[in-house]
């Protein structure tokens, strides 16, 4: 399975949201990082058909998915930062719903909810109203009725919003279960969210790709060019202009550890592996 972008362009007005973009999804997790504003979500709603795109093409399998139709969207899963229920639908009656729209068989359905509601740890609360969960259960809602039709193509927007550490390391595992054969995009500007299960990365950054790739070839970019050292915390000002800082610690006697990425190190400094934080914090210009 491959999903292709060709030129993929949003222009709402005098904003260009999302310019050129041209990228080769195959299975496995995409971690779609940048900060907001960056053009992560208009580019998933691209994807998921939301919006049109200003030029450029989708393509599933080298068929454009505007011929596709149905039989492309039949195979999404999609939950964005927000997702809209009424409030007066229990959660059961909320999955039914979604399932039905989706055109579910009403046997199939029930299976799914019932393995995903136990899945996700929301059989206690399925016939409480969907307005009345907490923050963290109505997302698990969420991600259940984006797995309701067991999609090929899965976009989550911001993931782990509103879940626990708990919560989050669960999900990560579900998702990892099932990305041999999916295609799985996480959008979000938390790096933490990505950073050990993303096969591959998505770097933007005011609507352009900037970087894209699997995970560790991208990272590994920087070995030999990330560093730790301890400076006088009153040089830490300057110290920001001249170099890439990617993280501070404070210690004794006035002085605060910092981990930098540089071609030429300061005095003192320890050579160290590269991460996901270092690659993000010395590519993106604004975060």
């Amino acid at each position: 399975m491959k999903l292709t972008t060709y030129n993929l362009s949003k222009n709402f007005k005098d904003l260009n949201a999302a310019c050129n973009i041209n990228l080769e999804f195959t299975p496995g997790i995409w971690g779609l990082l940048g900060p907001n504003g960056a053009g992560k979500t208009t580019l998933m709603r691209m994807l998921v058909g939301n919006i049109k795109p200003s030029d450029g093409k989708i393509v599933l399998n080298d068929v454009d998915i505007a011929e596709l139709k149905s039989s492309y969207f039949d195979n999404i899963g999609y939950l964005p930062q927000q997702f809209g229920y009424d409030k007066n639908q229990s959660v059961e009656d909320f999955l039914h719903y979604i399932g039905a729209l989706k055109g579910i068989d009403k046997n199939l359905r029930n299976k799914r909810i019932s393995e995903l509601l136990s899945q996700f740890n929301l059989l206690e609360v399925k016939k409480k109203k969907v307005d009345q969960l907490s923050g963290g259960m109505k997302r698990r809602v969420g991600i259940c009725q984006a797995m309701l039709n067991d999609p090929k193509i899965i976009i989550v927007d911001e993931p782990t919003v509103g879940l626990d550490i708990e919560e989050r390391r669960k999900f990560r595992q579900y998702l990892t279960t099932i990305s041999k054969e999916k295609i799985i995009i996480l959008s979000t500007h938390i790096v933490s969210d990505i950073e050990f299960i993303a096969n591959f990365l998505i770097l933007m950054e005011k609507g352009r790709v900037i970087a894209a790739g699997e995970s560790q070839a991208l990272i590994q970019t920087l070995t030999g060019k990330v560093f730790e050292t301890l400076v006088p915390e009153i040089c830490i000002e300057k110290l920001q202009k001249e170099y890439k800082i990617t993280n501070f610690r404070n210690e004794d006697e006035g002085r605060i550890a910092i981990r930098y990425v540089a071609d030429e190190p300061l005095p003192n400094s320890k050579l160290i592996s590269p991460s996901l934080s270092d690659f993000y914090l010395s590519k993106v210009r604004e975060v």
